[in-house]
């Protein structure tokens, strides 16, 4: 069997454990329609994708020229994405396996999100993966610094206690491919919710369409073959 080139897998959360980008772009536009009559497409959130509901709201908005409050319309966008999400968000295709196996197989697990604790326990809560399958868990208040800067995946290197070079990085979003590689992490891209062109191109080593599809050679660096 070969040696294992890692020891952990640190997971972005949407667009890698879950198909939740349809939906939180949908519930944002509703509240950016109902709070300033905008008519925001899905397009207009695509480049703040992974940069955390801060920037993702709010960019958007910009594109419309309406400046937001986010006071106000974080939580009014997060309670109209947790009434939509019941029964209807699902996770990425084959996620549930692979992360049940990496524990099994030994290796140490973080969940690292650029999105706040109340969508993080939305959604684990409809896919069904319970919070303490994860060693460490990063969410956006742990951080001072959203994705692309690497903070969040730094803090959760440090929390696993291991080198960086050990930690393998699942992202879905170019800025997030961006911040695990500036952590010093490879990447695994998952292309649910951008091209797989446009996460190697900015640092994936392998790009896959779910875990389903993951390369032998990723899972035996693993140690899951």
């Amino acid at each position: 069997m070969p040696a294992r080139t890692f020891d952990a897998v640190i997971f972005d959360m949407d667009g890698v454990l879950c198909d939740s980008e349809p939906f939180i772009a949908a519930a944002a536009a509703e509240m950016l329609r109902r709070r300033y009559g905008i008519a925001a497409t899905r397009e207009d959130f695509v480049p703040f994708v992974g940069a955390g509901e801060d920037r993702f709201i709010s960019g958007a908005a910009e594109r419309h020229g309406v400046t937001v409050d986010l006071g106000i319309d974080k939580p009014l966008t997060y309670k109209i994405y947790l009434e939509m999400i019941p029964g209807s968000l699902q996770p990425i295709m084959g996620a549930r396996d692979f992360v049940a196996g990496a524990r099994s197989a030994g290796l140490r697990l973080a969940l690292a999100t650029s999105s706040d604790r109340p969508k993080l326990d939305g959604n684990l809560a409809a896919i069904g993966i319970p919070e303490s399958m994860f060693d460490v868990v990063i969410s956006a208040e742990h951080v001072r610094h959203k994705k692309p800067d690497p903070e969040t995946f730094l803090r959760a290197v440090e929390l696993l206690g291991l080198p960086a070079s050990r930690c393998l990085v699942v992202e879905d979003a170019q800025n997030g491919v961006r911040a695990g590689r500036a952590a010093g992490c490879a990447v695994l891209g998952i292309s649910s919710s951008q091209p797989a062109a446009a996460l190697l191109r900015e640092g994936a080593f392998v790009v896959a369409a779910d875990f389903r599809t993951i390369p032998d050679e990723v899972r035996a660096a693993l140690g899951l073959v």
